[in-house]
């Protein structure tokens, strides 16, 4: 496909620093790739949409979101019925005036995109909240900064720690895994993610963070079962099905392996009731 370049001046009206397009794509094929010199946020709201891209195909939900900065090249088309998006255009200079601001974020930050992460249905309503206060909005820097840091403060604490130099594919297959669906189907779910053989990604997991895939997903499932015993009173065996683990025995050893106690200790100690506090 060949491609052409969109620019923020034709999207954007003077001292706006953020645009937003709902789009009902259809299934026929894009003739053309193109590219912007501005950042695009997008996520599908509704259908099955088709991410083309300069070398490959992907396939999206509802709910996966990508970001795409400038000269990266791509195009959509809708698969079946009801395909609709939302993209946001980023003012150059609010990009890069967060670029200044915030603190290493993988998603935000890789050079060799598109990155993407998916929503769940809570997420995605949240995502779409913020998004019908934006349009009532003056879409100025500062609007367009309201309705960014909390969604990348989120992103933040979930954030996988790679480098902003380690593959886009990588920190976005790294920021799915903390979706219930993607770690509780363990590494095979993680994998998935990737787009990339199960032996590529380990070893590019290995590289950038030392880790395996099952590695890797453990320490999740570990980080939520420790924020369920704290925050909730489920059942230890619920706790451990909640985060994929079936088989309680396992879930015991890996807990103790990653907090240095078991998981009914680990409540004891840590579970507070700060509205009913114990005398």
């Amino acid at each position: 496909m060949t491609q052409r370049i969109l620019h923020h001046a034709d999207f954007l009206p003077a001292g706006a620093a953020i645009g937003l397009t709902r789009a009902a794509l259809t299934a026929q094929r894009p003739k053309a790739l193109h590219t912007h010199d501005f950042t695009e946020l997008f996520w599908v709201q509704n259908g099955r949409v088709i991410h083309h891209l300069a070398e490959r195909k992907d396939t999206l939900t509802e709910g996966a979101l990508v970001l795409l900065r400038p000269g990266q090249p791509h195009a959509l088309q809708g698969k079946g019925e009801a395909a609709l998006v939302v993209s946001l255009v980023l003012h150059p200079d609010l990009v890069a005036s967060l670029d200044r601001r915030l603190p290493p974020l993988p998603f935000w930050q890789a050079k060799q995109g598109p990155t993407r992460i998916e929503r769940d249905m809570r997420q995605l309503a949240d995502l779409n909240h913020a998004l019908r206060l934006l349009e009532r909005g003056p879409r100025d820097s500062l609007s367009a900064e309201a309705f960014l840091l909390p969604f990348l403060t989120d992103l933040a604490n979930r954030q996988s720690a790679l480098p902003p130099e380690a593959p886009g594919w990588l920190a976005a297959a790294c920021a799915a895994a903390q979706d219930p669906a993607v770690y509780r189907a363990g590494a095979a779910g993680f994998v998935a993610q990737t787009g990339q053989s199960h032996p590529h990604a380990s070893r590019s997991l290995r590289r950038w963070l030392g880790q395996t895939p099952t590695d890797y997903v453990n320490t999740i499932r570990m980080t939520q079962a420790a924020r369920a015993l704290t925050s909730d009173t489920d059942t230890l065996p619920a706790i451990a099905a909640a985060v994929g683990i079936t088989n309680l025995s396992h879930f015991h050893k890996l807990f103790r392996a990653h907090h240095g106690m078991t998981p009914l200790h680990y409540r004891q100690q840590f579970q507070r009731d700060v509205v009913q506090p114990a005398p």
